[in-house]
Parts: structure tokens; C-alpha cells; sequence
């Protein structure tokens, strides 16, 4: 495991092209995204507002289909469909 903030300051020795971790610039690279925040283990998950924000659009898109629905036409399809299979010979 190469310590990022030793690298990043120069004083660890970059890896050699045959070590694990591959050549001494992409492991100067890979310890920089990391530092940055990018890559993997950054999003721990989401905070109380996303879980705010994702409520009130479930809320929003339930209420949308609650009225398509219960709307005349779409309810007199879902009739006629239900009272098909309930007819139906087996």
C-alpha cells in the first residue's frame, strides 16, 4: 500500500515498471484522484436533503400516476381487462 501523502510530497520513491501498481507516474496519478475525492469509497451515501429531495419527487410521481389511474378512459381499460381475465375459459 503506498502511503499517499509521502508521494504526493516526494518523499517516497515512485514504483518501478515491474512492481505491483504499475510505473511511478500512474501511482502518482491514482494517489492524486484519490486525495481529490474521485473513485471509489468517496460517497458514502446520501445526505438528509437527497433523501428529502427523493421523497417529494416519489411523492410527486405517485400522486401523477394516482390521477392518470383513476382518470375515466384509463380506469374504464383497467375494467374491461380485469373483467376479461375473470371471464375468461380455461
Amino acid at each position: 500500500m503506498v502511503n499517499v501523502r509521502k508521494l504526493l510530497n516526494g518523499s517516497a520513491a515512485p514504483q518501478k515498471s515491474g512492481e505491483p501498481g504499475g510505473s511511478g507516474a500512474w501511482t502518482w496519478m491514482r494517489a492524486r484522484w484519490h486525495l481529490l475525492g474521485f473513485g471509489a469509497g468517496r460517497d458514502a451515501g446520501m445526505s438528509t436533503s437527497e433523501y428529502a429531495m427523493g421523497t417529494i419527487a416519489a411523492c410527486a410521481f405517485a400522486a401523477v400516476l394516482y390521477k392518470v389511474v383513476t382518470s375515466g378512459p384509463v380506469a374504464a381499460a383497467l375494467q374491461s381487462v380485469v373483467e376479461k381475465a375473470l371471464h375468461a375459459k380455461f
